[in-house]
């Protein structure tokens, strides 16, 4: 287990990685006008893992994931993708790149159905809409997924929150994929929904992919992460291995509780005792 703390405290070194690193940012910085929304931020996303981004509120975890996904370019900082330094200044070159994102407002459009949001401005049609193939690739990405829908003719505005998730994530393996970005998948769903989306998840997993996930609830990083990456304030606070970190020590990192004025107190009052003792000990 690796968590951070203050400046003027060095930062352990994170766990060693369980695999081939898929996508790695070093010294990313982003500002905004006079505020600091990043700095010097680093991340590694390996193949076949789940890394959870979490943070509280204004941490940078949105700012990270459009950096990513083309939206606002760093100021600051490096991005390698296989081993290779890339730039990613909009959307196209994200996605050309291999690094897809779903957003936490699914960007889904309700009037058409399955097929229709899945090809929605990337249509399979040589001469003419190929409405045949672009079904049977659906069931293909779907399939994919272990993904149950009742049709993929069903207008996106009968489906559940779970089954537009399921939507949006099947759209983006439409490119191939190495990097998935999923921005609070499971916000706003309901038990046996998040848990569809949770199942979603692990089979991206199972399929190879690094997949990075921002997510509020700790008992839904629990459940599928197997590394977790905390901002705090713009910054690195701590990488922590799934298996030997509890909840608490992850929201200690959130929260800075284990750097505040009382934990700072209560260290150099620690520390004056031990320098008593031995001082007496000597004497």
């Amino acid at each position: 287990m690796t968590t951070g703390t203050s400046s003027s405290t060095p930062m352990n070194p994170p766990p060693a990685l369980p695999g081939k690193v898929a996508l790695r940012m070093r010294g990313i910085s982003k500002s905004f006008g006079s505020v600091k929304a990043l700095t010097d931020v680093d991340l590694d996303l390996v193949e076949g893992e789940v890394v959870a981004l979490v943070g509280d509120n204004g941490a940078g975890k949105s700012t990270l994931v459009k950096i990513l996904a083309g939206v606002h370019p760093q100021d600051a900082g490096e991005i390698e993708l296989d081993g290779h330094i890339v730039s990613i200044p909009d959307p196209r070159t994200s996605i050309a790149l291999g690094i897809a994102t779903v957003f936490q407002d699914l960007a889904l459009c309700e009037n058409l159905d399955v097929v229709g949001n899945l090809f929605l401005g990337r249509e399979m049609s040589p001469r003419r809409l190929d409405e045949i193939s672009m079904e049977v690739r659906s069931w293909e990405l779907l399939k994919q997924l272990s993904a149950r829908l009742p049709t993929v003719r069903i207008p996106v505005s009968s489906l559940s929150g779970g089954q537009r998730q399921t939507v949006a994530i099947a759209r983006s393996l439409l490119g191939q994929p190495k990097v998935i970005l999923l921005d609070e998948p499971t916000a706003a769903l309901g038990v046996a929904q998040t848990a569809e989306v949770l199942d979603l998840i692990e089979r991206l997993r199972e399929n190879g992919l690094a997949v990075m996930m921002i997510s509020h609830n700790m008992e839904d990083v629990t459940a599928v992460a197997d590394r977790v990456v905390v901002l705090r304030l713009g910054r690195n606070n701590g990488v922590f291995d799934i298996n030997d970190v509890s909840s608490h020590d992850v929201v200690a990192a959130i929260t800075g509780a284990s750097d505040n004025e009382v934990t700072r107190r209560a260290g150099r009052h620690s520390r004056n005792l031990s320098v008593d003792s031995e001082e007496e000990l000597d004497s």
